[in-house]
């Protein structure tokens, strides 16, 4: 009672002032806003915009600490491959370790701190220069950020690309409900083609893998999209590791099972739409289909550079990569996503057809989910334009009918 007695006789002193919305902000992060409508029409409901903001990191929260095992578990299994161990006797028994787990938090934690710390801050900047409330949509994107990173990015350029996403990606449009980007692909799109060498290639997905590397025998890190995209493939690797998500990558894309969890979780919460998911996935089943149809075809040949991922048997492409972490986290944006039903259907379907259409061509880097995404986030209000206008049409016809 004396903390809320507190902020709120805070709230008070500084309501009016330039420093208001910072401390309501924090007020209405820690209790329920305690005003209320008077007069008119309204809808009770026990939640808000910042609950439900807390939903979407409750399900992101198991890929976190998934993804700190993973990165201590990555490091750990370079070592072991020096020393001549196999990779089934590293991980058997060997991954939910206290080593994995410190290793990998010295590496994750940072980063979540450098996403909330630096975001939140130009949030409340903004906030305050522009007299108006902190807005709860970098609740989320704070906490997706290190999620769809390499494990050993550079801090201050995490800070960099953070306050550039902020800014340029949400706050000159308007701020949170007025974005037509995804703040957290704008970050992700900045560290890409601001600095590519930190964000693809075989040493950036293990914590020190540049360092490892120089051991003889030592693995490199690279992921299975780079693996196949090069026509090859990582030893000892199988689906189940692929699944489960014990293999280099992204820190909190690799397992696809908690991702599923996740994803069902948001469902039943209603936060997030089951049509954008199940659209994205059977764009991208439908275009990973195409491809393999054109290599059983023989239309293209083995020492082509498009080989490799085109060969993918097609429903590996949901478990290798980001397809399925921007299906459920990034594609369902409430903001920048379709907002029709039919509309959510198209829109999903072509962020699944793209994505695995970009990610076979582009070997170099071959994952394109979150480039798919951003298009589409663009072509959004289009599509939902076009949507309801084929409806007000079929209305017209059926009013005509009726008249006649």
């Amino acid at each position: 009672m004396g903390l809320k007695s507190n902020l709120h006789n805070l709230k008070e002193k500084y309501k009016g002032t330039k420093m208001a919305p910072a401390f309501n902000a924090i007020h209405t992060f820690l209790y329920l806003p305690n005003e209320t409508t008077h007069n008119g029409t309204h809808i009770k409901a026990a939640d808000d915009l910042k609950r439900t903001m807390n939903i979407v990191i409750m399900a992101l929260v198991p890929c976190l600490i998934f993804g700190i095992f993973n990165a201590g578990y990555q490091h750990y299994a370079a070592i072991d491959a020096a020393a001549g161990i196999t990779r089934e006797a590293s991980l058997f028994g060997n991954f939910l370790t206290w080593d994995n787990f410190v290793i990998g938090a010295w590496t994750v934690l940072p980063l979540v701190i450098v996403s909330y710390g630096v975001g939140l801050i130009v949030e409340f900047i903004f906030a305050v220069i522009k007299g108006h409330e902190v807005e709860e949509g970098y609740l989320v994107t704070g906490m997706l950020v290190p999620l769809i990173v390499p494990v050993d990015i550079p801090l201050w350029m995490l800070a960099v690309a953070v306050i550039f996403g902020v800014v340029i990606g949400k706050e000159v449009f308007g701020g949170t409900g007025m974005n037509i980007l995804n703040p957290a692909l704008t970050i992700r799109a900045f560290l890409f083609f601001a600095y590519p060498t930190w964000m693809s290639g075989d040493k950036v997905w293990v914590h020190k893998a540049t360092e490892l590397a120089g051991t003889p025998d030592a693995i490199s890190g690279e992921t299975l999209l780079g693996a196949y995209a090069q026509g090859t493939t990582l030893p000892n690797i199988d689906i189940m590791d692929m699944f489960f998500g014990f293999i280099p990558g992204s820190i909190g894309e690799t397992s696809k099972l908690l991702i599923i969890i996740g994803a069902l979780f948001l469902i039943f919460t209603k936060v997030g739409s089951w049509r954008i998911i199940v659209s994205t996935l059977i764009g991208a089943l439908t275009m990973g289909l195409i491809f393999n149809g054109v290599v059983s075809a023989e239309w293209i040949g083995e020492s082509s550079k498009f080989y490799g991922l085109m060969n993918v048997p097609f429903w590996q492409h949901l478990i290798i990569g980001s397809i399925l972490f921007g299906a459920v986290y990034m594609a369902t944006d409430p903001v920048t996503a379709s907002q029709t039903n039919k509309g959510k259907w198209i829109y999903g379907f072509l962020i699944g057809f793209i994505s695995i259409m970009i990610r076979v061509f582009n070997p170099a880097y071959p994952e394109g989910v979150f480039l798919a995404i951003l298009l589409m986030n663009v072509f959004a209000p289009t599509i939902d334009h076009y949507v309801i206008q084929g409806n007000v049409k079929r209305r017209m016809k059926r009013l005509k009918v009726k008249t006649a």
